[in-house]
């Protein structure tokens, strides 16, 4: 049975249109330096915003009925409606990918013997939908922060038994991300923090994270898992002191812990504003280490100290974004719209049009980093600001063949070093202005 009777599938009409149920800017099949739109934008459906935020918050409970005609939330009967109802909205959308969580697939049981009996009997009704639509999997993960076992954490815990809860999740969405094709596995270490030094050993802590991280890639190694692991840093909440504070931090912990040749970076818009970055600076941090691996696409207010989650609608962010992206050469994964409505978006047809807004913010950024790439001004001006080590001495600095004691006769030469030319901001921000609105 349709969910979305009501909800026709989306077409593109272009910029003009007013039909709110268009796409005025994704065109999945034009063509865009080189590429279809399609595939420079590799879009996903996150499970558990979609399929299961219904608008609560701490001051009040849902104000949206996702149970999708189930006659109860948390039940199989209810897990299978969310399965028909995501491969519709996916279907109707044109979007190739989806995420999970375990829990999201199912209600979780007493023990999880049962939980892991229920993950495999909906994932055999997923196989289906996806076999029947083409529908894929970007990538899975496993819930290590919603169920009071994990207060102190998952890999950061100071519980044996609840460390081998974790594994054991892991173990199980693991299996479940290779059984659906997956091509990715994230780490969210959403309690891995702590918030005081007084009752916490940081370093056993850090080091168990890695242990475990280690164990997860040996075993989906071994049950034939070619894709990349992803860390998704965040910087608080829910712990004040989130180990995954930003991406630099979690690089250092990479290379520290020998999980770099495994391991890329998931990186969430909302996340980078939480650690005081711009989206793009994350972006580009995650590129130059070759981390950059997939986007969690959504919007941060900087007014707001916490997670929204609000569907990306900033098309000056999302041109930089699209930048750093195409100038890596892609993702490994995908963008995945880690977002969900306003609480008093209420309505099936909220959904789709947060939808429609976040894929047509990110077809525009596209379209915008192809028109400043063309432009060329900004690439110019960047290579002129640091022309002068295109110098006999600046090539022998860049090779690493240069050395203090030559250097400190050069600045003795010349007696002063006059201030470097003007990095010019307003003109380059000006350039950027032009090339986005002008005709």
């Amino acid at each position: 049975m349709d969910k979305f009777n009501s909800i026709p599938a989306i077409p593109f009409e272009g910029p003009n249109s007013k039909n709110p149920f268009a796409f005025k800017f994704y065109d999945k099949d034009r063509i865009v330096l080189g590429k279809k739109m399609s595939e420079h934008l590799p879009f996903a459906m996150s499970w558990w915003h979609n399929l299961g935020a219904g608008g609560t918050d701490m001051f009040g409970r849902d104000t949206i009925d996702k149970r999708f005609g189930a006659k109860e939330k948390g039940t199989m009967e209810h897990a299978k409606a969310k399965v028909d109802a995501g491969f519709e909205f996916m279907k109707k959308l044109g979007i190739e990918y989806f995420c999970f969580h375990d829990v999201d697939l199912v209600p979780e049981a007493a023990d999880i013997k049962e939980t892991n009996r229920r993950l495999d009997e909906i994932s055999d009704y997923m196989l289906l939908k996806m076999k029947q639509t083409g529908i894929k999997c970007l990538w899975g993960t496993a819930n290590m922060f919603s169920n009071p076992r994990f207060m102190n954490g998952a890999g950061s815990t100071n519980s044996v038994d609840v460390y081998c809860f974790a594994a054991a999740q892991i173990k199980k969405a693991l299996d479940i991300t290779v059984k659906l094709g997956g091509r990715g596995y994230v780490f969210w270490g959403g309690r891995e923090g702590y918030e005081t030094l007084l009752n916490t050993d940081v370093k056993f802590e850090i080091d168990n994270i890695a242990r475990l991280m280690h164990m997860a890639v040996d075993y989906g190694r071994s049950i034939g898992f070619k894709g990349d692991f992803y860390i998704e840093p965040k910087p608080k909440e829910p712990s004040k002191h989130q180990y995954d504070f930003d991406a630099a931090t979690a690089i250092n912990f990479l290379r520290t812990y020998g999980l770099d040749k495994d391991f890329k970076l998931n990186i969430e818009a909302n996340h980078a504003t939480l650690a005081g970055h711009t989206f793009e600076h994350e972006l580009r941090i995650s590129a130059i280490n070759g981390m950059l691996g997939s986007i969690d696409a959504n919007e941060g207010d900087p007014q707001l100290g916490w997670d929204v989650d609000r569907f990306p609608a900033d098309v000056y962010t999302a041109t930089y974004a699209m930048l750093e992206v195409v100038e890596n050469g892609g993702l490994t994964g995908g963008f995945n719209f880690d977002a969900k409505t306003r609480r008093p978006s209420n309505t099936y047809e909220d959904m789709f049009l947060a939808f429609i807004l976040g894929m047509d913010t990110y077809a525009l950024g596209l379209l915008n980093a192809e028109k400043i790439i063309q432009d060329g001004r900004l690439a110019e001006f960047k290579k002129e600001k640091y022309s002068s080590f295109e110098s006999e001495l600046g090539k022998k600095i860049v090779s690493g063949k240069a050395n203090l004691v030559e250097l400190s006769k050069r600045a003795e030469e010349l007696g002063d070093a006059k201030a470097p030319g003007s990095g010019s901001q307003e003109y380059l921000e000006a350039v950027v202005n032009q090339i986005l609105f002008g005709k």
